[in-house]
């Protein structure tokens, strides 16, 4: 009978050890948990089992509800390819499931990370590429393009900017609040996603730069729509400038946009080309014209008129900044999709990847309407800092016929 006990006692032991390491692909996964598990007491063995145990069926549920998204997803571009509108049965109406079985105490899972960071450790640091930061961009800029960007004061840069927006129909309210919220309220022309503008400190998360916070992708793209504009600009500038410096400066600087546009336009355009190619140095480097005093403050106004015109041809007009942030984030389309009656009550996962949904922390647990009020509530406070003030006050002062190009 004892002999019995024993075995069905070892049975539970290994079904619980398999269900542990259920979640984990591979024999390699699967030999590591088992070295980990040789590692621990056996009070902390049956711990790790019955977390891991938890851990594993909640990821399964939670890799269920993210198809269940991903689904839905498909259902609607097929829809919308057709033309027909979205009902409540087109959404997800739930939020990803919380984890709510049992935690590691502290000393097991200060244990587990230290075993898994030493697991991790060598393969990261052979597969993971550092983010470019501004110094990368400008080198890269250099190199390839002979680039160097004219760089101006800051109140100078917003002044420009406000001009340049003024001029394509972008009101005030839209641009400033899009800045607050990008940049937090005192961001700067050269101010990259991780880096504080004031400090200089920290380390780049993504590519992402200047007032309106564009992607490197996002620069490739509007260099191949505007690219030609840009050029004929400069072109008029120097026509017009009598100081030799400046002609110089300008003559050097259409031949490097010209460079830049040649190779941007040999990419198929399309976004996920774009991204590729913004991953090298070639693409990149072209990241570094939004620092330009003379290219920036258009290019970057230009990205936000975009999303203007793309909402007007839907039939969406006087849109306000939140909801232009709204379709900066999300994409044009799906920010749009957001704003409907429908999608404005939808959780906010039927709109994200699964990995952007995580990384967004401001849209998590949130409906569209409730990440809507989140942004003002983010815009209104940093409408109130030293940089979106002095961007208020540009616009105040800017004047259409102080653009001698136009």
């Amino acid at each position: 009978m004892r002999s019995r006990r024993c075995r069905w006692n070892a049975l539970a032991a290994a079904a619980l050890l398999a269900a542990a390491m259920g979640a984990w692909p591979g024999a390699a996964a699967a030999d590591s948990v088992q070295d980990f598990l040789a590692t621990l007491p056996a009070a902390q063995h049956d711990e790790f089992i019955a977390w891991r145990t938890a851990k594993n069926q909640h990821d399964r549920m939670l890799d269920a509800y993210w198809q269940d998204i991903e689904k839905k997803r498909a259902g609607r571009r097929l829809k919308r390819a057709n033309t027909k509108f979205f009902d409540a049965d087109d959404y997800v109406w739930t939020f990803p499931p919380t984890y709510k079985g049992p935690r590691l105490g502290a000393d097991l899972d200060k244990r587990w990370e230290r075993f898994l960071a030493a697991q991790e450790q060598p393969q990261t640091s052979k597969q993971e590429k550092p983010i470019p930061g501004l110094a990368d961009f400008l080198a890269a800029s250099r190199q390839h393009y002979a680039f160097e960007p004219t760089r101006i004061p800051e109140r100078e840069f917003k002044r420009r900017y406000a001009e340049e927006a003024i001029a394509l129909g972008l009101a005030k309210e839209q641009v400033v609040r899009v800045y607050a919220l990008e940049t937090g309220g005192d961001g700067t022309a050269d101010m990259q996603a991780g880096i504080n503008p004031i400090t200089k400190k920290g380390k780049p998360i993504s590519s992402a730069l200047g007032y309106a916070q564009l992607l490197h992708a996002n620069t490739i793209g509007e260099l191949v729509k505007h690219g030609d504009s840009f050029i004929k600009r400069l072109q008029r500038l120097k026509a017009a400038a009598r100081d030799p410096a400046r002609v110089d400066e300008l003559h050097r600087k259409i031949a490097s946009l010209q460079a830049m546009l040649r190779t941007a336009k040999s990419v198929p355009d399309n976004w996920y080309r774009h991204v590729a190619f913004a991953q090298t140095a070639k693409g990149y480097g072209m990241h570094a014209i939004n620092l330009d005093g003379d290219i920036g403050p258009w290019l970057q106004s230009l990205k936000l008129r975009g999303l203007k015109d793309f909402a007007a041809r839907k039939g969406v007009t006087n849109l306000s900044g939140e909801e232009i942030e709204l379709m900066n984030l999300s994409g044009p389309g799906t920010g749009l999709e957001m704003m409907q009656p429908v999608g404005l009550t939808v959780p906010t996962p039927n709109f994200f990847a699964r990995r952007a949904y995580y990384v967004n922390k401001m849209v998590i647990d949130k409906t569209s309407a409730e990440l809507l009020a989140e942004f003002t509530r983010r815009m209104d406070a940093s409408s109130r800092k030293p940089g979106a003030v002095e961007f208020a006050q540009a616009f105040d002062e800017a004047r259409q016929d102080k653009l001698p190009w136009r």
